[in-house]
């Protein structure tokens, strides 16, 4: 078993990469064809588990919980304890940690936004 301090470097580590995963696919133009027939799907279909299915690609807190389960699977990373019980915390830190990230990450485009407005009105009222 790692340190303690290692599997926190990791957390902090791995969650860039879910974080990164998990808001392309829900919000960046790349995707955004595929994201536009998902949201379709999830809301005309008429069979709740296929509602659900689609709803997951649409949504990045719900998206991040399938790229955590992935990334479990690629690294075997347990934090805090070495069975079963390492995966379960490490896979909720995770994702906890991810939807901080991409929290941030829609503050700050929102700030750029904003900055950017007000630089191009400012420079049209001159």
């Amino acid at each position: 078993m790692e340190s303690v301090y290692l599997q926190f470097v990791w957390l902090f580590l791995l969650s860039i990469p879910i974080a990164c995963i998990s808001w392309t696919v829900t919000h960046e133009e790349v995707f955004r064809e595929p994201r536009e027939y998902c949201i379709e799907k999830s809301k005309n279909s008429k069979a709740v588990m296929i509602k659900k299915f689609f709803y997951l690609f649409t949504c990045e807190y719900c998206f991040s919980h399938y790229v955590t389960v992935f990334f479990l699977f690629l690294t075997e990373y347990k934090l805090l304890l070495p069975d079963w019980r390492g995966y379960i915390i490490a896979g909720f830190s995770l994702i906890w940690i991810s939807n901080i990230y991409m929290s941030l990450y829609s503050l700050l485009r929102q700030f750029i936004v904003k900055e950017k407005s007000e630089i191009k009105f400012l420079e049209n009222k001159e």
